[in-house]
């Protein structure tokens, strides 16, 4: 099944009663070549470039919930790749090509809109590392600007840079190539590719056991019942620690909750994606009028999926200290995520200690802007069992040998980042 305007206009023509289901529901077979446990934004990318660029189609992909219920759908749809070590940069770029072409690869609006990220510094010191980060990227291949006064108040129209502020605003990092991308379209959008190609997806199916025997993955138990695989994937976002925990396995992880919000819908007024740094607040505005707000993680390890008002407070002040034109405007929807975070704030992937087991954890907040590119380099891992180079600095080992990759330069606490 292809969308396009003639199976629209055909669909309409018929009263919309035989558009085919976007994904199947297929019998469980008892064993399959590789098992996706998780089936977000990751788990979904990974299974539709197995078919694709590996021509593996014995897949299956394991949801516990629903497709587009978990992380994916609990984010705020920003896609960039300002980042300054070589390794986060070059994964987040990668990512950031591939989301220029997924809907057409798709055959399904992802609605991506490249309409500019920008990261404001506060101090001259932090413009100063700011400038770093940006030079490194134009290195990297990508474009970066630095803003000041009058340009930063021409690209940012309803910046307020005038009033006296705790936090006054120096400058900003630009990347225009940034944006985003709607969550609940790329869950179903990859889901929908897969299961086209023969992938089997399961919805409402939790991982009830990982079995082990001498070191080596022999078989998945599900509510659905037991399949034995070769080759299997954690990729399950906050939820991380405690399927590993089933194949005996402890990552150095911490679950924290992340809240965003939305205010109710008005006219466009804001057409980047802005990050205020001292405390963190971002703000976007989506296609209907909605402003969305998000922030720092609420600091304490919690699986609840609820955050605090504190939090909530903390994100509106800094909202209102960039744009105060929001304190006129009502809340309208909150909700909650649960963000597995490292030692080092920086993702786990690669093999596990159990052979034929992988690991795709530790994203934090920010997961979402890299699912393509994951997806595409845990397809190649588990087609060929070779580690892709873009995946090498974040392998689980990194721990025990001292090479941990800290963007934020915050030291060993997951609560820093």
């Amino acid at each position: 099944m292809g969308y396009s305007a003639f199976s629209i206009l055909g669909h309409a023509l018929t009263a919309n009663k035989h558009w085919q289901a976007a994904v199947g529901t297929p019998d469980m077979r008892a064993s399959y070549d590789v098992v996706i446990i998780g089936g977000g934004g990751h788990g979904l990318a990974t299974a539709y470039y197995l078919a694709k660029e590996h021509g593996i189609t014995n897949a299956a992909v394991l949801e516990a919930g629903w497709i587009g219920g978990g992380n994916t759908a609990r984010n705020t749809t920003i896609v960039r790749s300002d980042y300054l070590l070589n390794s986060s940069f070059r994964l987040k770029d990668f990512a950031l090509g591939l989301w220029a072409d997924l809907s057409r690869d798709l055959n399904f609006n992802l609605m991506y809109e490249p309409r500019g990220y920008a990261d404001l510094a506060h101090s001259d010191g932090e413009l100063e590392h700011f400038t770093l980060r940006a030079n490194a990227m134009r290195l990297g291949g990508a474009d970066a600007q630095i803003l000041t006064g009058d340009a930063l108040q021409a690209r940012l129209q309803e910046l307020d840079l005038a009033s006296p502020k705790r936090f006054p605003i120096a400058g900003a990092l630009v990347q225009e190539a940034g944006g985003v991308v709607r969550h609940d379209a790329v869950a179903w959008g990859f889901a929908r590719k897969a299961s086209q190609a023969g992938i089997h997806v399961f919805q409402n199916c939790p991982v009830t056991g990982i079995e082990v025997r001498d070191g080596t993955l022999q078989a998945i138990e599900t509510a659905k019942g037991r399949i034995t695989c070769g080759k299997a994937l954690i990729s399950v976002a906050g939820a991380s620690t405690q399927v590993a925990a089933l194949a005996g396995l402890e990552l150095p992880l911490n679950s924290i909750n992340v809240q965003a919000f939305v205010t109710e819908p008005v006219k466009p007024a804001l057409d980047t994606v802005v990050n205020y740094n001292a405390g963190l607040s971002y703000v976007s505005q989506t296609s209907k009028g909605e402003f969305v707000l998000g922030g720092a993680t609420d600091g304490y390890s919690s699986f609840a999926r609820r955050g605090s008002f504190e939090r909530i407070e903390d994100v509106l002040a800094r909202a209102l200290q960039m744009f105060p034109f929001l304190s006129r405007l009502r809340l309208m929807r909150h909700w909650s995520g649960t963000a597995d975070i490292p030692m080092d704030g920086n993702a786990i992937l690669g093999p596990t200690p159990v052979a034929g087991l992988m690991i795709n954890a530790g994203w934090g907040y920010a997961g979402f802007k890299a699912t393509p590119a994951v997806g595409h380099q845990m397809a190649g891992l588990l087609a060929t069992g070779k580690l892709p180079e873009l995946l090498r600095p974040f392998a689980l080992e990194r721990f025990a040998s001292g090479a941990e990759q800290d963007d934020a330069g915050a030291g060993p606490y997951p609560w820093l980042h």
